[in-house]
């Protein structure tokens, strides 16, 4: 099985200082009594987020942060039995989890199954044999973010304006060869679940193209950086998670999915099957799903993403919403395709010609 690092998880390079500041410690040891220990990402160290359930519950909850599967691998084979209780993941990589027999089954009694949007409940990465071994908690999408100062929105509407050369070197490029192939592919009218070998020479030629348009090809913490300061006035690949949180101070920074769509990933919620706290891991499973935990969870100082509650919008205020695109999301949602799933010979093909292009 081949892990792969989720676009949404380069944030994690924001979150030193985020740690730092909450005083909130990275647990490697044993759970004591009143706490539970969790492997999260960086939008679950919000105090903002986390303090409530501590405090409702007088529980003290370890966090550790990682940055992909293979991460958080790594830190489960050098860790003790039972020293974790929950797992934050990407959606992909539960089944293969589950089977290996790392997470717990939940009850499905315990998850508010209907009220999570019916398109990312993703019953294929979360029910196995007949149970439930996690659940989507937030989502969101690989698009173009922008500054609405500087471009036409209206263009921000059809994904070739990305290559069209009206904005040449007025562009970053988010640099992760899986879902920028695939925002190309479906520029070109390709569905990502169908890609083929077949398809690579007309993406390279579109690829090539991008990159003659493009000012600089780099992770999500340096392009939000030149969108913020006007070095770029586009990203191709941002989304809500790029500008989300910086809407209320920059509301000039703006995302939107073209009439080609936008790419979907999603996180999810597990407990590991050692657990030695499976009450509170449960507890905790079931706020981080709540409308309330969601709504601290989605509007995090670390990133922003769309909850996977549809009773959430009830838990945010206008602006927060808007930017959200709350209203939207059906038709967002409707429009969104799944990353590129392909053979390994395939991907290995993808990340060549992606490093190809960065060469040129």
């Amino acid at each position: 099985m081949i892990f792969r690092i989720p676009s949404s998880r380069i944030f994690n390079r924001l979150s030193v200082s985020l740690l730092a500041a909450a005083g909130l410690l990275n647990a490697g040891a044993a759970n004591a009594a009143g706490s539970i220990n969790a492997l999260v990402w960086c939008d679950h160290t919000d105090p903002e987020f986390i303090e409530p359930f501590e405090q409702a519950n007088d529980v003290k909850v370890n966090l550790k942060e990682f940055e992909g599967t293979g991460a958080a691998l790594s830190i489960l084979e050098q860790s003790r039995p039972g020293d974790w209780d929950v797992l934050i993941i990407d959606g992909v990589d539960v089944p293969a989890l589950a089977k290996d027999g790392l997470l717990a089954s939940v009850p499905e009694e315990a998850l508010p199954i209907a009220d999570i949007w019916p398109q990312v409940l993703m019953e294929q990465n979360h029910k196995i044999d007949g149970q439930w071994y996690g659940m989507t908690e937030l989502f969101g999408y690989n698009t173009i973010a922008y500054n609405r100062d500087n471009v036409d929105p209206a263009d921000m509407l059809d994904m070739t304006s990305m290559w069209s050369g009206k904005y040449k070197d007025r562009i970053a490029v988010y640099d992760w060869h899986t879902p920028m192939i695939g925002l190309v592919a479906m520029g070109l009218g390709k569905k990502t679940a169908d890609l083929s070998e077949a398809d690579l020479p007309e993406i390279k030629e579109t690829l090539f193209e991008l990159k003659a348009n493009a000012s600089q090809f780099t992770d999500v913490v340096a392009s939000q950086t030149a969108l913020a300061t006007g070095e770029v006035d586009i990203l191709f690949g941002g989304g809500e998670w790029l500008t989300g949180v910086l809407s209320q101070e920059m509301p000039n920074l703006d995302w939107v999915l073209p009439e080609q769509g936008g790419l979907l990933w999603s996180q999810s919620v597990t407990m590991l099957a050692d657990a030695q706290n499976p009450d509170m891991a449960l507890k905790f499973m079931q706020y981080i799903l709540s409308p309330e935990g969601q709504a601290r969870l989605a509007t995090s100082s670390c990133y922003w993403a769309m909850p996977a509650n549809m009773k959430t919008g009830d838990q945010l205020n206008d602006q927060q919403k808007a930017a959200l695109r709350w209203d939207q999301q059906q038709d967002y949602l409707n429009n969104a395709q799944l990353y590129p799933s392909v053979d390994a010979d395939l991907n290995v093909k993808m990340e060549d010609l992606w490093t190809e292009m960065l060469q040129q």
